[in-house]
C-alpha cells in the first residue's frame, strides 16, 4: 500500500489533515511543511478546475502531503480526480447504503466497481504502469470516506459502514445539526452532541474508522480522545482566527469572544460553533 494515511488509520491510529477550499500550491506545501499529513480539496464548498486539482496534488506530494479530495458522487467526478492522482475521495450527504455502493462501484475497478480504466493517466505516471498490478494497488491505495450529515444518515448508519469497500464514515457536525433543525446553537445543541456521541459509540463498536472536523488547535486532541482517526481542520477558519489573534493583539478588542444572545458580536460563526468548551 502506498497511502500511508489509510494504512494508518486502518491500523488504529489517528491522522491529521486540512481541507483547503481555495486554489494555492503555496498553502499546501505550508501545511506539508508545518507536519500535517494529509489535505482535502474541497469541490464541495470550494472550486478547483481539473488543472488546479492536479497542481494541488502535485503540490502535496512534493512535501509528503497524502492528496485527497471531497466531491459529490458524481462518477466523471470521482474519476477524474484519482486519475489525476488523489489518493482518497469524500463524499458528503450519503444517506442509504444504495448511496454508499454507489460511492464504491465508482471508485473502485471491476470487478468491485465499474471506474474506467485508463494507462495514459497522471495517476499510471502517463503508461509507466498498467496491468492488474496497477489497478490492484489504485483500489488498495484509495480511501473512501462517506458523510454522516442527515437524520436519513444516522438512522441507516450500520448499512452504510457495512457496505464493502467503505473506508472512514465523518460525521458533519454543522450540516447534521441543520439538518436536525437546530441551526443557531448548531454542533453545541445537546441533541446534536448526543447524536455524536452515540454515533462515535456505534462505530467504535463496528470496528470503522471515525472521521470530524475540528475547528480549532484545542479541538484536536478533544476529538481524538472520542476514538476520532480522521481528523481535519479548515484552512480559512485557521487563517481567519490567527489574523483575528493579530488584530486582537493592537487593539484589545477580543473578537473571538463568544457570541451575544441575540447572535451579534465579533466572534466568528464557525468557532462559536466548534467551541472547545461546549462542542466536544
Amino acid at each position: 500500500m502506498s497511502n500511508p494515511v489509510k494504512e494508518k488509520i486502518l491500523t488504529g491510529k489517528a491522522a491529521l489533515g486540512c481541507f483547503v477550499n481555495f486554489y494555492s500550491p503555496t498553502v499546501v506545501e505550508m501545511l506539508g511543511n508545518a507536519g500535517y499529513e494529509f489535505i482535502v480539496l474541497d469541490n464541495e464548498h470550494g472550486w478547483f478546475n481539473p488543472a488546479e486539482v492536479e497542481n494541488m496534488i502535485r503540490a502535496a506530494e512534493g512535501v509528503g502531503l497524502v492528496p485527497f479530495v471531497r466531491v459529490d458522487y458524481d462518477n466523471s467526478a470521482i474519476q477524474k480526480v484519482l486519475d489525476r492522482g488523489a489518493k482518497g475521495i469524500q463524499v458528503p450527504m450519503v444517506n442509504t447504503k444504495e448511496d454508499a455502493e454507489r460511492v464504491v462501484h465508482r471508485a473502485k475497478y471491476p470487478p468491485v466497481g465499474q471506474r474506467g480504466a485508463a494507462y495514459s493517466t497522471r495517476a499510471a505516471m502517463y503508461g509507466k504502469f498498467g496491468g492488474k498490478r496497477y489497478l490492484d494497488q489504485q483500489d488498495d491505495d484509495v480511501l473512501i470516506t462517506v458523510h454522516i450529515e442527515t437524520p436519513e444518515a444516522v438512522e441507516n448508519f450500520e448499512e452504510i459502514v457495512s457496505v464493502p469497500g467503505i473506508d472512514v464514515v465523518f460525521i458533519g457536525p454543522l450540516d447534521l445539526a441543520i439538518n436536525m433543525g437546530y441551526k443557531d446553537d448548531g454542533p453545541k445543541h445537546p441533541e446534536v452532541q448526543k447524536t455524536i456521541n452515540g454515533l462515535y459509540e456505534k462505530a467504535k463498536a463496528m470496528n470503522v474508522p471515525i472521521g470530524t472536523i475540528a475547528g480549532g488547535a484545542a479541538v484536536v486532541p478533544k476529538v481524538m480522545d472520542k476514538g476520532v482517526l480522521y481528523v481535519a481542520t479548515v484552512i480559512t477558519s485557521l487563517l481567519s482566527a490567527t489574523f483575528a489573534e493579530v488584530v486582537n493583539a493592537k487593539t484589545g478588542v477580543d473578537r473571538l469572544s463568544p457570541l451575544t444572545p441575540n447572535g451579534r458580536g465579533e466572534r466568528y460563526f464557525f468557532l462559536a460553533f466548534y467551541d472547545v468548551n461546549d462542542a466536544y
